[in-house]
């Protein structure tokens, strides 16, 4: 029977608080969409701290990749005289560039998200998932921001792309899930082992060198193309850049779909771990 009391002559119920077994479990992903303004507000609090204090700003999400652009050029294009496509190699490299800055930096923002937040972690609930996400989310901004740079490439070589850039945002969202899926990964194991932070910036610098990011991925020997598929940024790279560059530019199927295959598996069991590890952040954190 529903609890009642009198308040100036009106009836009013008396709400009761349930607490159920397991009621948080089966919530989750609906507590996800319903604390979607803490997802917005991390992101914008961390876009905004990000180059708070710096002299030129969000100017340096230019600088950094237009620089190593320049390098991967001279290097590889000037003195090494690696292939192009059939079109100018700063372009070649930048089309690479773009979604491997997003996924390196996704990587280095997530892997300290949860401990960057421990006192709100610690104290408040809400669905953990949302801290890496919204890291990413930050990463995606840079990615935007570089991408005046593409654009500019493309003025001053006056080249016009073809009707594959039209797909582009198909290879965005395969980036976003490699991002977010290892991200997940590096995210709880740092929480678990704080060796991970020493251990990632390696991952990402080694990862730069062993990705097509300075170069295309044709000129893998054929035999050694499908073991090459086995790093997930290589079919992002590849796809990125048969988007953008179009012409010559061609997917090595069997790679790509085994990167793809890769990239939901990372994304799943990123998700399934990062789940299995979440009840015990505010523990050990």
């Amino acid at each position: 029977m529903r609890n009642e009391r009198m308040n100036s002559g009106n009836i009013v119920p008396k709400q009761k608080l349930i607490i159920e077994a397991g009621r948080t479990e089966q919530q989750y992903w609906k507590d996800l969409w319903r604390y979607r303004e803490l997802f917005y507000f991390l992101a914008w609090r961390d876009i905004l701290v990000r180059y708070k204090q710096t002299a030129i700003g969000m100017a340096w999400a230019l600088i950094r990749p237009f620089l190593t652009m320049v390098v991967f050029t001279v290097v590889f294009g000037n003195l090494a005289k690696l292939p192009s496509e059939g079109v100018p190699y700063p372009i070649l490299v930048f089309a690479g560039m773009l979604p491997w800055q997003f996924f390196s930096t996704a990587l280095s923002e997530c892997s300290n998200s949860l401990i960057s937040n421990a006192n709100l972690i610690s104290k408040v609930y809400f669905p953990r998932l949302i801290v890496p996400t919204s890291a990413v989310i930050v990463s995606f901004v840079d990615f935007m921001i570089s991408g005046m740079i593409l654009l500019g490439l493309m003025a001053w070589y006056n080249y016009v792309p073809s009707w594959r850039i039209l797909t582009l945002p198909l290879f965005i969202s395969i980036a976003f899930a490699a991002s977010i899926g290892v991200g997940l990964w590096l995210a709880a194991l740092n929480v678990e082992y704080r060796d991970f932070r020493y251990i990632v910036p390696f991952i990402v610098q080694f990862g730069l060198y062993i990705s097509p990011v300075g170069f295309s991925s044709n000129i893998v020997p054929e035999q050694w193309r499908l073991l090459y598929s086995l790093n997930p940024m290589v079919g992002v790279i590849d796809g990125f850049r048969w988007a953008i560059l179009g012409g010559e530019s061609k997917l090595y199927m069997s790679g790509f779909m085994l990167s793809m295959g890769l990239v939901v598996f990372l994304l799943i069991s990123g998700i399934w771990y990062f789940r299995k590890m979440e009840r015990t952040f505010a523990d050990v954190i």
